[in-house]
């Protein structure tokens, strides 16, 4: 079965019609950013993954309410892939939606979706306003302090590394280097 693989520039356009708030395209792009350096450090398809981090929340700004249900709805109308979708959609497992991440590429969107809002938190309360100097032991530091970046779900992280088979330490470390890729265009390059 021949699927049309959607573009990168589908997938933005698509974002944007669904969302005008600047945090949640910017929350977008960092999610690609990560998505795209996890599939490079693992030998797999950098653009599918991007993609797929890109349109994760696509019904989030509209539709809180029917989160993932409606960004499902939106793909298939628009005749997006079933494998594009399930792994969009699988980031709400357990929250909103009973579609366990089983991939790989599933699996780090679930795991890094929460964290790249930690990273942010971190990185905005340094002087230079950078991700661009963000360390890990920094962001572990501010893991700790339950009441920083409150709206964090650490445990929904902590689960996602588990999947992985990851040390949360170096889950942390992609996360940081994937947003670190894309610093300017999350408004996250600061003054370092």
């Amino acid at each position: 079965m021949n699927e049309r693989v959607p573009t990168r520039e589908e997938a933005y356009t698509l974002l944007r019609q669904y969302n005008k708030s600047v945090s949640l395209v910017k929350h977008a792009l960092a999610v690609e950013g990560v998505m795209r350096y996890s599939a490079r450090k693992r030998g797999e398809d950098e653009e599918k993954w991007g993609i797929i981090g890109l349109i994760h929340d696509l019904d989030y700004e509209q539709f809180p309410e029917e989160h993932c249900r409606k960004t499902e709805e939106i793909l298939k109308e628009n005749s997006w892939p079933e494998e594009y979708i399930r792994a969009a959609i699988s980031h709400g497992w357990g929250i909103c939606i009973d579609v366990e991440p089983q991939t790989e590429l599933e699996k780090v969107l679930y795991a890094i979706d929460e964290l790249t809002g930690l990273v942010v938190a971190t990185a905005l309360v340094r002087p230079s306003k950078s991700v661009l100097d963000v360390k890990t032991k920094s962001v572990k530091k501010k893991w700790k302090d339950k009441r920083f970046a409150a709206g964090v779900n650490r445990s929904v992280i902590e689960k996602g590394a588990g999947m992985l088979g990851m040390e949360l330490s170096d889950l942390i470390s992609d996360t940081i280097k994937g947003m670190q890729d894309v610093a300017e265009e999350i408004g996250l390059k600061g003054q370092p």
